[in-house]
């Protein structure tokens, strides 16, 4: 349950860092920008998709403006940077229990 986000993946000149634009815009008009070694304070969409990204594991820092999302690497270690994308309005996951709605 949730919406899914529908994930393109753009070439990139620089060997290490991925682009990526999806199909809603996470900040508006505002940059933002994450690094591995700070804290990321809040909980706003762009927030929850930069603590995903660094929980995969592999990721030097993020950048968010408006659709587009920018993911600097510590390899070529791609796998699974897509599907946090994708995966970033998913509320139901395998293992998390779904709510009754009482009657």
């Amino acid at each position: 349950m949730g919406q899914p986000v529908s994930v393109m993946e753009l070439p990139s000149s620089r060997a290490g860092v991925l682009r990526y634009e999806i199909n809603r815009s996470l900040t508006g008009m505002g940059h933002e920008r994450y690094l591995r070694d700070e804290p990321v304070i809040g909980d706003r969409p762009p927030d929850e998709l930069a603590r995903r990204l660094f929980e995969r594991g592999g990721i030097k820092a993020v950048h968010v403006y408006g659709s587009m999302i920018t993911v600097e690497l510590d390899s070529n270690e791609t796998s699974g940077v897509k599907e946090v994308l994708e995966g970033l309005f998913t509320y139901y996951r395998p293992g998390v229990e779904v709510p009754a709605v009482e009657a």
